[in-house]
């Protein structure tokens, strides 16, 4: 079998796979999302030298404790991403720094739980619309606009790519690209939150759209950074011509802290 028909057949299991368990329920996006947790951990254990055996446990914990929503309190969510956003920032000093390429073993530890935990946690978070009722279409729509965002900043990025975005991490990212994704990730956003979700907040999902285009690229930058100072090509080889799952899920885990942010602003500020 050759590689593109490979990547082809993987892909699409996996869009059909995670699709499908986000739309059925929140508690087949919980156990989705808790296998894949399992495996991002083993993976950033493996690039960050972490074990594993110790690791693996306290995600679960964690995420068996705080999956739902609507069984934590306003403060513990409000925690949560705050932390989450936090060990955002110091993987974006990281990122920006091409001197810095090591962390402690207490910052590593730090990391795997704001960085790697949390998100997968926060995620379900996101489905909780209108009343607390769970609501598939919010999540399904932001992968929309990841894979939007993906897709067009490569073709603009090709066709038109003149100058380098990041040339030490990723030397195929352009400004252009860049600017590409951004423009018609909000028009995604703009049509299906009109089409698809049926809402009159179109602005919400600008903002969103915004959110999702900057970090999901800066995310995408910051696992290739990993990579790069590991020596690997991919996190893990479970999707063949893939890569790991967190090749895969690199941009939702850095975007999702961001719009959960969003979210409490809009809370706190209604």
């Amino acid at each position: 079998m050759n590689e593109t028909l490979k990547r082809a057949i993987s892909g699409a299991v996996y869009i059909i796979l995670l699709l499908s368990c986000i739309s059925y329920s929140k508690e087949s996006l919980a156990i989705l999302f808790g296998i894949f947790l399992i495996l991002a951990v083993y993976e950033f254990c493996k690039l960050a030298h972490l074990n594993f055996y110790f690791a693996i446990p306290i995600s679960c914990l964690m995420y068996f404790y705080l999956w739902d929503r609507n069984g934590i309190t306003i403060e513990i969510w409000t925690f949560l991403s705050l932390f989450s956003i936090i060990m955002a920032f110091k993987l974006l000093f990281y990122l920006f720094n091409a001197n810095k390429t090591k962390f402690k073993l207490l910052t590593r530890y730090t990391l795997l739980i704001g960085y790697i935990i949390i998100p997968f946690i926060l995620t379900n978070y996101i489905c909780i619309g209108k009343g607390n009722k769970y609501n598939e279409k919010i999540l399904i729509t932001i992968f929309i606009c990841i894979w939007t965002n993906d897709t067009f900043a490569y073709l603009v990025g090709k066709n038109f790519g003149k100058r380098k975005l990041f040339p030490l991490v990723s030397p195929k990212k352009t400004i252009e690209g860049f600017v590409g994704g951004i423009f018609f990730t909000i028009i995604c956003s703009v049509v299906l939150s009109k089409y698809y979700i049926e809402t009159k907040n179109i602005y919400i999902w600008i903002v969103i759209a915004i959110i999702v285009s900057i970090f999901s690229t800066l995310g995408d930058l910051i696992e290739s950074k990993f990579k790069r100072v590991a020596e690997i090509k991919d996190s893990g080889n479970i999707m063949p011509g893939h890569g790991g799952i967190l090749d895969r899920l690199d941009s939702i885990i850095f975007v999702v802290p961001f719009i959960n942010l969003f979210y409490l602003i809009l809370y706190y500020v209604s």
